[in-house]
């Protein structure tokens, strides 16, 4: 664990006191306490800006600057809400210049979905990383989203902006299907050689989106929205162990009940299974697991 996930990982225990949980992740117990009015400011007002970007993903941190005094009455500087929105890994979905945070050290690859609509699943596979408040901080939550049945095939949820919970949640995607194409922003874990790795390795075709692209991945944003709107901010969850367990139990009824106006209010799962052409087998069992939503064995 990085230093980072071992502070993120202390919580407020019956009987593992703060100083022994210290002991035991074997960081210092000051770490644990420095600045503490800082980041009780910074998640209150990250939860701010999230509440604002849920409902205005287009808006941009003077627009956000402006909402946060007029919705919540607080006066915030925009460096403040910029560098905030950096830490959240969020910005304004619309043409602008330099719309990734890629390493430039990292190959990037061109978009391949100009004109091109989803045709059948597993056809165009779209993911994307949002910001998830907790009650004693924040996580990050990643997803695999079959294009044509809004299905979700895998996810994974991080205490950090690393490349390892986007790497698990695509391995455990490949595990139930491959797509023809895939989509993503060109974000440094998407970039990765551990990432663009796994999906050259199955001949998978890759897809970014570039500059001044604001609607490429429209479907993901749509499904942060609904996460966030009938799951997250209804529940509250309090550390990164509660928001794991609920957010299984809403991706299954999100796959499996969830009926959707643009699938003729059919449900994803109903959708991903029931018109998918298999080349490579047959379906012999569908089964669900925490985190991710299904397993095919062929």
């Amino acid at each position: 664990m990085s230093h980072k996930e071992k502070i993120a990982a202390v919580e407020t225990h019956p009987i593992l006191s703060i100083s022994r949980q210290a002991e035991l992740l074997d960081i210092s117990r000051g770490s644990l306490y420095y600045a503490p009015l800082a980041r009780e400011a910074d998640k209150k007002h990250m939860d701010m800006i999230d509440a604002i970007y849920t409902d205005y993903p287009f808006y941009g941190s003077r627009r956000i600057k402006n909402e946060i005094s007029d919705r919540f009455g607080e006066h915030i500087c925009r460096e403040r809400v910029q560098r905030l929105m950096r830490i959240m890994g969020i910005e304004a979905i619309y043409p602008k210049p330099n719309t990734s945070a890629a390493s430039p050290e990292h190959k990037k690859y061109p978009y391949l979905l100009a004109g091109v609509r989803a045709s059948f699943p597993n056809h165009i596979w779209g993911t994307d990383i949002t910001y998830v408040k907790l009650e004693t901080g924040w996580a990050y939550l990643t997803a695999l989203l079959d294009w044509f049945s809004r299905y979700v095939i895998a996810w994974e949820l991080s205490p950090s902006l690393d490349t390892e919970f986007c790497v698990s949640a695509l391995n455990r995607a490949f595990g139930i299907a491959i797509p023809e194409i895939h989509n993503s922003d060109q974000g440094t874990q998407f970039t990765s050689s551990e990432y663009t790795g796994i999906l050259l390795g199955r001949k998978v075709k890759i897809s970014m989106d570039g500059k001044g692209r604001c609607m490429d991945n429209i479907f993901t944003e749509r499904l942060w929205r609904t996460v966030k709107r009938e799951n997250i901010y209804l529940q509250s969850y309090h550390d990164i162990s509660e928001a794991n367990e609920g957010l299984a139990e809403f991706f299954a009824f999100y796959n499996e009940k969830r009926r959707h106006q643009s699938l003729d209010y059919r449900t994803p799962h109903e959708v991903y299974f029931g018109e998918r052409n298999i080349t490579k087998g047959r379906i012999l069992k569908v089964k669900f697991f925490r985190r991710s939503c299904a397993q095919i064995v062929v």
